[in-house]
């Protein structure tokens, strides 16, 4: 995507905005609207942007969809949610929702920066984007793995732990569209190092339970990933999880 100030529609009804590198998707259906992960603070431009385009405002969210409670996926939650939109999260991370920075990667992430200079542009651009600065949210509702929420478009829910405890993939299987969060990018910006891979120890809290769960991924046979951070993955769940194992923790 181009500017921070653009969105894009990567299929039919999902449309993808991306500011500093983070996605969220607005999932539009005959029934209603869906936010997928709430970004950062910087987001809220392109959002309203979108919304603007599409004849709505943030008032015509029928729920926001939390994949983990970090920073960066949860910049926009506590606007929406005073503005009444619902929010989800699985329960593992409903404590990290409300208190986003509350938690410890496998590694330091300051000393793996100094040792993997190419992620400080895209760590720079989150900051400037509103990173340091985002308040937690309370969810609304608790999801379960295997459940189908109640929410336009009604995604499965897939717990894929390791990322963070409560870390969740969505399937609209309908759509054969995957949204895998963090539990599976095209893009690491903690190295800037772009393909599929789970994310950088600097960023997880548990890299073998990553890996682990790229299995979960692998069983809904989606054609189309829409990841937290990258480019769309239009070959298959099962190539992009074959080739995140090669590249394994990191």
């Amino acid at each position: 995507m181009a500017p921070a100030s653009r969105w894009v529609e990567d299929r039919p009804g999902f449309f993808r905005l991306t500011v500093a590198a983070t996605n969220c998707y607005l999932v539009t259906t005959a029934d209603g609207v869906t936010l997928i992960d709430g970004g950062l603070p910087a987001t809220g431009g392109p959002l309203d942007d979108l919304l603007r385009h599409l004849g709505l405002t943030r008032r015509n969210i029928d729920a926001l969809i939390l994949t983990h409670g970090h920073f960066d996926h949860v910049g926009l939650a506590r606007a929406l949610s005073a503005e009444g939109v619902p929010v989800h999260v699985h329960p593992g991370d409903h404590r990290l929702a409300r208190h986003p920075y509350s938690y410890r990667p496998a590694v330091a992430r300051v000393p793996y920066l100094i040792g993997h200079p190419g992620g400080l542009p895209f760590i720079g651009r989150m900051a400037v984007a509103g990173a340091l600065a985002v308040r937690g949210v309370d969810a609304d509702h608790a999801m379960r793995d295997g459940e189908t929420v109640d929410v336009p478009g009604r995604p499965t829910v897939l717990h894929t732990p390791g990322h963070t405890g409560g870390h969740c993939a969505l399937l609209f299987a309908s759509n054969d569209v995957l949204v895998s969060g963090d539990a599976l990018v095209t893009l690491d910006p903690y190295t800037g190092v772009s393909g599929p891979q789970i994310v950088a120890d600097a960023a997880t809290a548990d890299a073998a339970a990553s890996l682990r769960s790229l299995g979960v991924l692998e069983q809904t046979d989606a054609t189309v990933v829409l990841p937290g951070h990258g480019e769309p993955w239009t070959r298959g769940i099962a190539t992009a999880v074959q080739r995140a194992r090669i590249v394994g923790r990191h």
